[in-house]
């Protein structure tokens, strides 16, 4: 724990659900440490985080196909797909740890158990998902999927997707009940609320203009308190910026070196949203499908059922779409202003290199409601277009970059975190998988900025997330408990099959 010589100020930018798990974390470890929050909106969780701008939630790598690739000798890698589970549990074991101490209320209106299905169509493809079903099956976080091609067993598991296809061609699933969908917006006000609770300095209609750095090392802010009309400065001896696509723009302002040679490409999204009730109750799961050859990993239509608004929902896409703006309330001057003299080569070189997602994102752009209605009814054969309405999703920003392997201008499909080498600020920058994985990405800001207090921290960090340090998939019998002890406490053990 703190004392009063390490005794800290932190200010936060941004109150989504980064922010949100970050402010949590410290107030357990370091629960003196004066902790300020600024968000430019009126309440936390309406930008990225929001349940209506990230559909698909609750990434563990059971559905996801992007996350599994084939190797050239034939063999499939599964690595990303491990490490993206191991980070969700990480996060499952937060929010259990938060349950558990009262801190977090009602795990049902952020957490519900959700079967997961990858379904593909084709000779290619079915081979492909029977090969990464072989791979990921021998894994014991993967443990309980099952595969099918039989169209009867199908059905079962998905009778909205099956009700009136015709078979013509190879058709398999794989399905994994252990599942969850996760509403990261309602989860983010839960959290808000709790460190409200903790005395947390939280201030809503605050837009931060402009970090410096003092001459003593810490940082001064600036902020425009809107409600008020007024101009402030804060000083803090750490900042992190949790502005989802607002971060590039006020990282570039603290000068920091790790800043220079990063530059961001804005894709917003539209889902189309089920208005028909009868229709969304013949609907129980995520299932994802596979992207089209030449599309980005983004793109990866899904059919998923979401819990939001205390409702059962049914959202299918995305359709990608572009927008200049960084967020959905930015300014249309968010890309031009992003470009700079340091990473002017790193962006045209990335326009160079990314012609096909230019293309698809044209295309995108350029549909009709007919040829969406079209995508969706390879997904569902009856779908009837006065059944859906079309919602804009949130904008993401994908970093760009200079890396050895991709060279100048390389698009990243990621969450990265960037911070300045004495640790004194931090930023998150990217995507997908994102607020799934947000304890794991909390704990790498503390390990790069707080490395003094990592090791009197250690003890309460494995009280918070009992397998930090340990790899599970090594740990089978340790996963085991923690699944099911984390399944328990989130109420999802009553519904999910467990383990």
């Amino acid at each position: 724990m703190s004392d009063l010589k390490n005794k800290k100020s932190v200010i936060m930018i941004g109150a989504g659900v980064m922010s949100a798990t970050l402010a949590s974390m410290l107030k357990e470890l370091a629960p003196d440490w004066q902790i300020t929050v600024y968000e430019k909106l009126d309440q936390p969780g309406k930008e990225s985080s929001n349940e209506w701008n990230n559909a698909g939630t609750g990434h563990a790598a059971l559905c996801e196909l992007n996350y599994t690739t084939e190797k050239p000798d034939g063999s499939m890698d599964t690595s990303k797909a491990t490490t993206i589970n191991e980070q969700f549990q990480l996060s499952r074991q937060f929010w259990a740890y938060l349950v558990n101490r009262g801190l977090l209320p009602d795990p049902e209106k952020f957490i519900m158990p959700l079967p997961h299905i990858s379904l593909v169509y084709g000779g290619d493809n079915v081979r492909f998902l029977k090969k990464r079903y072989d791979a990921l099956s021998e894994n014991p976080l993967f443990k309980g999927m099952s595969y099918s091609e039989d169209p009867e067993t199908l059905k079962e598991w998905m009778p909205l997707i099956m009700d009136g296809r015709t078979c013509d061609e190879p058709i398999a699933a794989t399905k994994i009940d252990s599942g969850t969908d996760v509403n990261f917006g309602e989860l983010t006000r839960l959290l808000f609320n709790y460190l409200q609770e903790q005395h947390v300095d939280i201030n809503y209609n605050h837009k931060v203009d402009d970090i410096k750095r003092n001459d003593d090392g810490t940082w001064e802010v600036k902020v425009f308190d809107h409600e008020h009309e007024k101009l402030e400065y804060r000083n803090a001896d750490f900042v992190f910026v949790g502005a989802g696509g607002g971060a590039l723009p006020l990282l570039q302002k603290t000068g920091i070196p790790e800043a220079k040679h990063i530059g961001g490409f804005p894709v917003s999204g539209l889902f189309m949203v089920c208005t028909n009730p009868d229709i969304v109750e013949k609907h129980g799961a995520k299932v994802y499908g596979k992207a089209k050859v030449g599309a980005p990993p983004m793109s990866v239509p899904h059919l998923d059922t979401r819990y939001i608004e205390g409702k059962k929902t049914l959202l299918f896409g995305p359709f990608a779409g572009f927008s200049p703006k960084f967020l959905k309330t930015g300014s249309n001057m968010d890309l031009i202003g992003s470009v700079k003299p340091n990473n002017v080569v790193t962006m045209m070189s990335a326009g160079m290199k990314e012609m096909k997602l230019t293309k698809y994102l044209i295309q995108q752009v350029m549909l009709s409601s007919e040829k969406r209605m079209e995508e969706l009814r390879q997904f569902i054969p009856n779908a009837k277009a006065e059944d859906w309405d079309v919602v804009t999703a949130g904008q993401r920003v994908q970093v760009i970059k200079d890396t050895e392997d991709g060279g100048k201008g390389t698009l990243q499909f990621g969450t990265e975190v960037v911070s300045s080498e004495d640790g004194s600020i931090a930023a998150l920058l990217g995507a997908s998988p994102g607020a799934s994985t947000a304890v794991h990405v909390m704990i790498d800001v503390l390990n790069r900025c707080f490395p003094d207090h990592m090791p009197g921290w250690k003890p309460k960090i494995k009280e918070m997330v009992p397998s930090y340090g340990v790899s599970l998939v090594d740990h089978p019998t340790l996963f085991d408990e923690i699944h099911a002890s984390t399944a328990e406490v989130l109420g999802l053990s009553k519904k999910e099959l467990v383990h």
